[in-house]
């Protein structure tokens, strides 16, 4: 692609655009087709289709493997970045056939690759660690095997300038979601919990966002291990809704260092993942909590890390009116009774009312950056991420 035909893109009013995304708990890939008009604040975003494509078994257990320091290696690494963007590349190719359109009238991926690691915090005690992020799914393979102008690896620039490349979502959260005369928390529940605060008539320096901490992560792990592997997930929380809520336990979970710091931060499975949820269930099994009473307490954690981190960081500031929830937590019925039960007296709504799909908003968020940075326009909140600047994100891999 010429210079030329990337200043005819950014000159389009309106752009086809595919956001790709996969997040923490490794589903698969979630593909948004989305048509948008404009871009920044007078963007119009019409969703088009939306699907998940699974990961099959072996996929998921080489991101796992990939990314734990116990079992990751670089052959690992660099072959499944490739295989990634092939997954990507085909993810755009069904979407566009499920939607009916050609796959040369898609004018932009937007991807926002899987995340392998994630040092968002830095040990004060040594100058060897720098804060670092990587995400995989090779954007040229995307590029190549499409046709399609990709933009990806958005963390980074964000990173580079002084933030912690997360959370990114708050960017489109506001284009979507902001103006209001309320104030309203865009509350995301995937494999970690993320939220964005919007203030009533806010402006974009004024929204507050960060991760609040685990999401279905624990939930999923703690699934894989009472079914021996069988459920991947807590299906509408039929296995929470078993046990009993252990209150020690959970005021012992609830002292996890993360949930105590102050914005701006983010975190990951570096925190909440396998070998966190794989130490819990050791702990708990050899102090003879009942398994399905932990089950259900990780479960309560999730909704009550949520609450707490609005008690600590957003209510002492705002009135949180209403709650828009999206994620595959949206589908747990045990989770979203906890977080009903610890945020009484606020509306909670789900993202689907608003006429977004509850699993599609973090993919529809990165097709709404990609198009930001195809217009040169900054993506980051820097009140957000901690970043020393508002940059434009990502890097863009012309098309064929």
């Amino acid at each position: 692609m010429s210079i030329e035909n990337l200043v005819h893109l950014k000159r389009k009013k309106t752009r086809n655009v595919v956001g790709l995304m996969s997040g923490t708990s490794c589903d698969g890939v979630d593909a948004c087709m989305a048509r948008i008009t404009g871009n920044g604040l007078s963007s119009k975003i019409d969703i088009i289709e939306f699907e998940t494509y699974p990961y099959k078994k072996e996929i998921r257990e080489l991101i796992f493997n990939a990314s734990q320091k116990q079992t990751a290696s670089v052959d690992k690494v660099c072959q499944l970045n490739f295989t990634l963007g092939k997954l990507f590349a085909d993810a755009v190719k069904q979407i566009a056939r499920k939607s009916s359109v050609s796959i040369s009238k898609i004018d932009i991926v937007g991807s926002h690759g899987q995340t392998i690691y994630h040092i968002s915090s830095l040990k004060k005690k040594t100058n060897r660690e720098v804060r670092s992020t990587l995400q995989i799914g090779e954007p040229s393979v995307i590029a190549q095997e499409t046709g399609v102008t990709t933009v990806a690896d958005f963390r980074t620039r964000d990173i580079a300038a002084g933030g912690e490349g997360a959370p990114l979502v708050p960017y489109a959260d506001f284009i979507l979601f902001g103006g209001d005369k309320i104030g309203r928390a865009i509350q995301n529940i995937g494999g970690i919990s993320n939220v964005t605060f919007l203030p009533a008539d806010c402006g974009i320096n004024d929204v507050i966002a960060f991760d609040n901490g685990p999401g279905n992560m624990i939930i999923d792990r703690f699934a894989e291990i009472i079914t021996d592997g069988k459920f991947k997930y807590d299906k509408n929380g039929e296995l929470a809704s078993k046990g009993k809520l252990n209150q020690g336990l959970l005021k012992r979970l609830c002292a996890h260092p993360y949930l105590s710091k102050h914005p701006p931060k983010s975190t990951g499975r570096e925190d909440f993942g396998i070998q966190f949820s794989d130490d819990l269930y050791k702990e708990t099994d050899q102090a003879n909590i009942d398994i399905l009473d932990t089950f259900t307490t990780v479960t309560a954690f999730t909704a009550k890390s949520i609450s707490d981190s609005y008690r600590k960081f957003i209510q002492p500031l705002y009135k949180i009116a209403e709650v828009v929830i999206s994620g595959g937590g949206v589908r747990n019925s045990v989770l979203l009774k906890f977080l009903k039960d610890y945020l009484k007296d606020i509306k909670i709504r789900k993202v689907d009312e608003f006429g977004i799909p509850s699993d599609a908003k973090e993919a529809l968020a990165f097709a709404i950056l990609a198009n930001e940075t195809i217009c040169g326009n900054p993506g980051n909140v820097p009140s957000v991420t901690g970043a020393g600047k508002s940059v434009i994100l990502g890097k863009i891999i012309p098309g064929g």
